[in-house]
């Protein structure tokens, strides 16, 4: 039997849904939390390790559903073209840089897509199991039958295939899957999950009937092809943040991005009509979410970082805000950003927080009130119920 640590906190989100609970003790024998309590009823045993937060709030691990660790979300063209031709080297470099962002953020699982070079296995590889981060990955995005069977092997986790073009995305890709196309890869899928990034009322329905499992942004889809994903049990990443960012970028061209407080401008014309067709689009996917929540869809975030702009790690919180905008309460929104992804992707040790499971969580000081902007900046992070030997809560600056 191992050593008994006793964690108190203030106020506690178990990412089931469930309201906050108040004046908490956590109990962790061996990596695992054996009671959950009220702190009035802590036990009293001379020797025993006490952490006492009682100053803040603990939450479940984030778990971020849509993420390209091997790309860069520069606003500089030039950058991300320079990125894209790097060497292998450089390329793991950046990689293994975006993953420690995402630890930083309490984003300590992620659901990867378009690993081009094969970066993200070879870090797996030669990573031992449970440090930093779980990474699902899915291999390069599926744009055919044929692409697909040759960069998918059955090793890879689940499936990502793009049967739309991704909403910011002024031009489909070509070739584009056909429905049929669509059906084959699904039916043979090796018992994989199989994530479908389809926009519009024809496509999504044309991927619901499929059979796919997840649908990532779902733009457009409407009201009907919700109610089919809640009768079906299917998994929606509404990827809201991709049209905000459209918004904060669109006085020129899609040259500005916004990070998130701190605009930077780059060179372009502003394309007339962007900006009221990224406030109408933003508008609607907001409507539908909200829509979603009424009906029971199961919802998770998920950002698309590694898009123009939209930052590894720091972006969780902004998607996490735009789903308290659609109207879903603080302990809701923590499930869709922790419990949902985690069973989605079959990642254990990650989720919700309860009797039996691992004692991996975050630590925020301040109120529930102020959790959603505490959350980029962390008091602590606790792993297998230790802190994090890898996050610092003021990291030191070098050259």
């Amino acid at each position: 039997m191992g050593a008994t640590r006793y964690i108190v906190a203030g106020s506690f989100i178990d990412g089931s849904g469930g309201a906050v609970r108040r004046d908490v003790f956590l109990q962790i024998t061996d990596t695992i939390i054996t009671a959950i309590g009220s702190a009035a009823d802590l036990p009293r045993h001379d020797g025993e390790a006490i952490d006492d937060f009682s100053h803040c709030i603990i939450v479940p691990p984030l778990v971020d559903c849509s993420v390209s660790l091997s790309r860069s979300p520069s606003v500089d063209s030039r950058v991300r073209l320079a990125a894209e031709e790097a060497g292998l080297t450089e390329k793991s470099a950046m990689l293994e840089r975006h993953i420690r962002y995402c630890h930083a953020y309490g984003v300590l699982g992620v659901a990867d897509s378009d690993d081009l070079s094969g970066l993200v296995a070879q870090y797996r590889e030669r990573t031992a199991p449970g440090s930093s981060i779980d990474i699902r990955t899915s291999g390069p995005l599926c744009r055919s039958s044929q692409n697909c069977a040759a960069t998918n092997p059955v090793s890879t986790d689940f499936l990502k295939i793009g049967y739309s073009p991704n909403i910011e995305d002024q031009e489909a890709p070509s070739p584009r899957l056909t429905q049929e196309e669509l059906g084959r890869i699904l039916q043979h899928r090796g018992g994989r999950k199989a994530v479908v990034v389809a926009n519009g009322v024809q496509q999504v329905a044309e991927a619901l009937a499929a059979g796919c499992d997840a649908i990532e942004q779902g733009y457009g889809m409407g009201e009907d092809n919700l109610r089919k994903m809640a009768e079906q049990d299917v998994l929606w990443i509404p990827s809201v943040l991709r049209a905000k960012n459209g918004l904060d970028g669109a006085s020129s061209g899609g040259e500005v991005a916004c990070r998130f407080s701190i605009r930077y401008v780059a060179p372009g014309k502003p394309i007339p009509g962007a900006e009221a067709f990224w406030q109408k689009t933003l508008a609607e996917q907001l409507a539908q979410l909200r829509l979603a929540k009424k009906l029971g869809v199961k919802t998770a975030v998920g950002t698309g970082a590694g898009s123009v702009g939209i930052l590894h790690g720091e972006s969780m919180a902004e998607e996490m805000k735009l789903f308290l905008k659609a109207g879903y309460r603080l302990e809701e929104t923590i499930r869709c950003g922790s419990e949902n992804g985690a069973e989605f992707f079959g990642m254990e040790k990650l989720g919700r927080l309860t009797v039996g499971r691992k004692a991996t969580f975050l630590i925020a000081r301040g109120t529930v009130q102020q959790l959603a902007r505490k959350l980029s900046y962390l008091e602590g992070i606790y792993i297998d119920g230790a802190p994090s030997i890898t996050y610092r809560k003021n990291p030191v600056k070098t050259a």
